[in-house]
């Protein structure tokens, strides 16, 4: 709906005056004397004179009305209104938990130290030596953790073979054989089991050696800086001096061109 404004003057409308009526008196059907409303007078203006303003209504942003919980302590007065918070404010502490939840926690069953042991299997391969260091802070005075590795080791879970199997099939890719022997005997393992992978080791070391070399150099040392800047390299990488001075000599040359 538009509504017309009054405008300033009846002259601003009628530019020879205020029209007159037949007779002589002036706002020719114009409202009556009694009447207060003049049609081209606004509704607010209207309201205004007789007293009865637009009532003006508070707005509350989405924001404010999602944090607050109204609640009216009587349903028939609408301005007596209670607001209580129901998030918590950026950085304040957390509330503290019940007995009840602390109870709770404590009714939960703590896991066996076969299960802790057969969760840590279930991801890799472990040396007898390794799983007993992983599980012996778990150990209580009921444990027997000897028992626990045994009934591991006879039902296939536990073996320091596949263990030493894994562990040169990780390594040999990017160290020598005296880097990966060091390994497997800080596990304890059985001198058979490290004699076995040290043939395996020693039978590729030298294409392992130039596979690791070509992909950090790829090209002879030209003056004894560089020589010795890739003799420091693989020697740290566990190759012995012999395969080291192999590859230095151009070996890789010869077999580039079988």
């Amino acid at each position: 709906m538009i509504r017309k404004g009054r405008p300033l003057s009846d002259s601003g409308r009628h530019p020879d005056g205020p029209r007159e009526a037949p007779d002589g008196s002036p706002n020719a059907g114009g409202p009556s004397a009694g009447d207060p409303f003049d049609p081209f007078e606004s509704f607010d203006a209207h309201d205004r004179a007789a007293g009865r303003g637009p009532q003006r209504t508070r707005s509350v942003s989405p924001a404010a009305s999602s944090s607050l919980n109204f609640s009216a302590r009587d349903s028939t007065s609408p301005s007596e209104v209670t607001y209580t918070r129901s998030r918590r404010e950026p950085g304040e502490a957390k509330p503290a938990q019940s007995d009840e939840d602390d109870s709770r926690k404590s009714q939960r069953p703590t896991r066996s130290l076969k299960a802790r042991a057969l969760g840590y299997l279930s991801r890799r391969e472990y040396s007898r030596a390794e799983l007993a260091r992983k599980l012996k802070p778990y150990v209580e005075e009921t444990d027997s953790l000897d028992t626990v590795l045994d009934s591991l080791e006879a039902e296939n879970w536990l073996s320091d073979s596949r263990f030493a199997e894994s562990l040169v099939h990780r390594r040999a890719s990017r160290l020598g054989t005296s880097r990966i022997l060091g390994e497997l005997k800080q596990h304890a393992l059985n001198p058979a089991l490290v004699e076995e992978a040290s043939a395996q080791l020693l039978e590729t070391e030298l294409a392992r050696a130039q596979a690791v070399w070509r992909k950090k150099f790829g090209e002879l040392p030209q003056t004894p800086a560089e020589r010795a800047k890739q003799a420091r390299f693989l020697a740290s990488r566990g190759f012995s001096g012999a395969t080291i001075g192999k590859i230095l000599k151009g070996i890789d040359d010869m077999w580039g061109g079988d």
